[in-house]
């Protein structure tokens, strides 16, 4: 919902005046003057932010977390304020799109501050819910209740024609397509109506650290062996990283969280993981909302009104590619990833297990293919801090991905559409067919993307919601 009653009918001008007219066709003083012609405020130019606007630089870089269709997004290439052909572009900001209303009774929400309820999202606390919903979203509760967007009840949105739609009138096609498509393909959401899922009045974190002294690889390989199958109370999350003390090396951590009290989950890892070695004095027992802080790295004792700090975070050069280990890596893969860490700076690599509630729900129910026979989830990431470092960090990470060809899912290999890669292949142009898109279109949805396709080619047939990777329309004969 909105802050400002004029916003929707802003957003309907905008989608409406431009696939109408091309909008280069538009001088600012003549697109504001149309839009006030549609009965909007006469301060609308204080709403619109484009390339020449004197605090269109402000604007921008006050959250370039944010896609260009400004939801709170999700995007490692930085699509949020660039193009990758330095085209100018105007904003579309949904920065005040942050109202809450929460129906305990039933369950529902967008999102939600109910004590024992929660609905499943990510773990990135600088990513709002049309980041993270609208490509799935990932996070600690993917085991127990899947992926944000397979918790979405409804949608409101703005389509291309500037209709404001809803579950009902937009169609099975559309709703099936924007839970984990990539909205922003087909339309600005206004608003997410979201399933709220149970959460216990207590739950257990620990987080334990392994070196190669401690027979860090042998866990690993432990670790993928038994994630996937655990209970779906607990997730397990491995991270192997470079030394924090400036030496060359690595480390794992393994970072989990048990959907109840520390004893249940001593048995638990005492049963089904012994090898990790956890003790009770590893276990921490505290709230569901202090496992939210831990996960996204604040102290669990912070306040959680740290949840609602917007200012702009520090931003770092970085480069991440992802994968989907649908076999058991074999040890030669395992100490390929290990050594590649001893080579560079400021590197990690995440397991992100599935199984579970993941595995029970068929990869046709929305976008997001990757459910039964998707054992984990692979990211790497390298930073850098000078800009001199920048070839030789996006060579280690590129043939670290080139050396795990063996070992990952094929045809296709798969990647999450929230971990953008612009490696993959791009859209050549607005006119981009639905073939020369298979190579990404694949990786991200497997033969979901034909759906997709077919959608944006019913609802956006003319690819107004253009941006790199967008979804192509492909239009019936």
């Amino acid at each position: 919902m909105a802050s400002s009653s004029a916003t929707p009918l802003l957003l309907l001008c905008l989608i409406s005046i431009s696939f109408g007219t091309t909008c280069h066709s538009f001088t600012t003083e003549q697109f504001v003057q149309c839009l006030q012609s549609k009965t909007l405020p006469n301060n609308i130019s204080e709403l619109l932010y484009f390339p020449n606007t004197t605090s269109y630089s402000t604007v921008l870089l006050s959250s370039i977390s944010n896609i260009r269709v400004r939801s709170g997004g999700h995007d490692l290439e930085g699509l949020s304020y660039r193009t990758v052909d330095n085209q100018s572009f105007m904003i579309l900001d949904l920065t005040d799109y942050r109202k809450v209303t929460v129906d305990v009774e039933h369950r529902t929400a967008l999102p939600t501050k109910a004590q024992h309820l929660d609905s499943p999202a990510g773990t990135c606390p600088t990513v709002g819910v049309g980041g993270q919903i609208g490509a799935g979203g990932v996070g600690t509760l993917v085991r127990k209740y899947g992926l944000a967007a397979d918790n979405v009840l409804d949608v409101r949105l703005v389509d291309v024609h500037g209709r404001i739609l809803d579950k009902d009138s937009m169609g099975e096609d559309l709703f099936w397509a924007v839970r984990g498509g990539g909205a922003v393909s087909f339309c600005v959401v206004l608003l997410w109506k979201l399933r709220l899922v149970p959460v216990p009045q207590t739950v257990t974190l620990f987080n334990v650290r392994k070196s190669l002294q401690d027979g860090a690889i042998d866990i690993i390989d432990k670790w993928q062996h038994v994630a996937y199958n655990l209970p779906e109370e607990l997730f397990i999350e491995t991270v192997m990283q470079t030394l924090m003390n400036g030496t060359k090396g690595a480390e794992v951590f393994f970072n989990g969280l048990y959907l109840g009290k520390s004893n249940e989950a001593l048995q638990v890892m005492n049963n089904r993981f012994p090898e990790l070695g956890v003790k009770a004095s590893d276990l921490n027992e505290m709230s569901w909302i202090q496992s939210v802080l831990s996960f996204a790295l604040y102290p669990s004792d912070s306040s959680i009104e740290i949840l609602l700090d917007r200012s702009l975070q520090q931003k770092a050069n970085f480069k991440a590619k992802s994968d989907y280990a649908v076999n058991l890596l074999p040890k030669d893969a395992l100490n390929i990833l290990w050594n590649s860490l001893l080579q560079v700076d400021r590197a990690a690599i995440y397991f992100e297990p599935y199984g579970g509630k993941m595995a029970e729900i068929p990869e046709f129910q929305t976008p997001f293919p990757h459910r039964k026979g998707s054992l984990f989830n692979i990211l790497y990431l390298v930073a850098w801090a000078d800009e001199a470092e920048a070839e030789e960090n996006l060579n280690w990470v590129r043939n670290l991905y080139n050396q795990m060809t063996p070992y990952v899912s094929k045809i296709p290999r798969g990647a999450y559409l929230n971990y953008r890669d612009l490696d993959l292949g791009m859209n050549e142009g607005r006119n981009t067919s639905y073939f020369m898109a298979e190579v990404w279109g694949h990786k991200y949805f497997k033969s979901n993307f034909l759906r997709l396709a077919l959608v944006k080619g019913q609802v956006d047939p003319h690819n107004f919601f253009y941006y790199e990777q967008s979804i192509p329309p492909l239009l019936h004969a």
